[in-house]
């Protein structure tokens, strides 16, 4: 499975957030911190020996091209999160903790979930980010993730990010052709039947979506 190489974690991030409008207007941002807070974060997980697993957008973007993200999500286990002062929390709740590294925004997937923990020891691999090594999402990982958060969002009325997510699954679909039954499979242990049913309708329209933009393509002239 390949990936993309051309992915600068730091560059990702500094560019969300210069381009965000939210931010002019704080214009508390210092972006020469902010590029430093990203490898400064990472080279602290290697030095702690922390098991981490990359996902979100800034995984996402490795695998397909995408909007820009100014956070980084990781999975990992609470215990580490506790082991790492230099990264205060902000709110943290069964399944998530948001927190702070400096500049730096960073969520974190806890590994009480059985899901999330799932992923991060049978959906990983390790992938190049610049110079640095990073352990990072496979697609079906991500996949995974994406597909488990979007009942949750639709209760929620969170429609603005299920619109995101659902171009996400559809991207990475197109590229990568995935074998779903396999994560229709695990998630059948995560989510009720009625989810279940809606995440695999949800992916039938999209998959449809997409054979009718191909054959779009090929029936265009010229």
């Amino acid at each position: 499975m390949s990936s993309r190489d051309d992915v600068q974690i730091d560059d990702v991030v500094r560019n969300a957030v210069v381009f965000n409008v939210n931010n002019w207007r704080d214009g508390a941002m210092n972006n020469d911190n902010l590029f430093e807070a990203v490898g400064a974060l990472f080279s602290l997980l290697e030095e702690r020996e922390i098991e981490y697993l990359l996902v979100g957008g800034i995984a996402l973007l490795k695998y397909v091209e995408g909007r820009n993200t100014d956070d980084i999500d990781l999975i990992m286990a609470l215990a580490s999160l506790r082991n790492l002062p230099e990264i205060e929390v902000i709110s943290e709740d069964e399944n998530f903790a948001s927190c702070r590294f400096g500049d730096l925004k960073v969520d974190v997937l806890l590994t009480r979930n059985i899901l999330f923990d799932n992923v991060r020891r049978q959906c990983a691999t390790t992938l190049h980010f610049g110079e640095r090594e990073i352990s990072c999402a496979t697609v079906e990982g991500l996949l995974l993730l994406k597909l488990y958060a979007l009942p949750s969002l639709y209760r929620q009325g969170k429609f603005a990010r299920v619109n995101l997510y659902e171009g996400d699954i559809a991207a990475l679909l197109e590229a990568y052709q995935p074998k779903l039954e396999p994560l229709f499979e695990e998630l059948s242990d995560h989510l009720s039947s009625t989810d279940l049913a809606s995440v695999r309708a949800i992916v039938k329209e999209i998959e449809e979506r997409l054979m009718r933009f191909r054959n779009g393509l090929d029936s265009s002239p010229g």
